[in-house]
This record gives C-alpha cells, structure tokens and sequence, in this order.
C-alpha cells in the first residue's frame, strides 16, 4: 500500500510541477481564461477569441516581470 500512495504523490507531484512550473501566476490565470471561456460558450457571445488574448496578456505580464530591474 505504502509503494502505491508514493506513486500517486509522485505522479500527483509531477502534474503540479509540470503545470505550475515556475509561476503560479500564469497557471492561475490561464485556469480563469478557460473558466471565462466555458461561460462564454454558453452564451451567444463567441468564445474563440477570449483565450489567445488571455494568453497573449498573460505573456506580456510574464516577461515584463522577469526583465523589470530590480534594486
């Protein structure tokens, strides 16, 4: 039982690490671009568009961060 449950939190480890990476910031927010566009796609508004600009803002605001000088 013991060599089962350190499979699953290794591999639980992994997916966390795989997907969070570095920023949490990012994973967070491409978390709520796919959010916002399931609710969109229940409307009549179209829905396609919603994600390339969350990720293209969520770009934008990842390498400003990582080439702001810092003191």
């Amino acid at each position: 039982m013991t060599r089962v449950v350190a499979g699953l939190r290794s591999f639980a480890l992994f997916w966390w690490d795989f997907i969070v990476g570095d920023d949490w910031r990012i994973a967070a927010g491409v978390l709520i671009a796919l959010a916002g566009t399931a609710a969109l796609s229940g409307t009549s508004v179209p829905a396609w568009w919603l994600l390339p600009v969350a990720v293209g803002c969520l770009l934008a605001v990842s390498l400003w961060r990582a080439t702001r000088i810092r003191p």
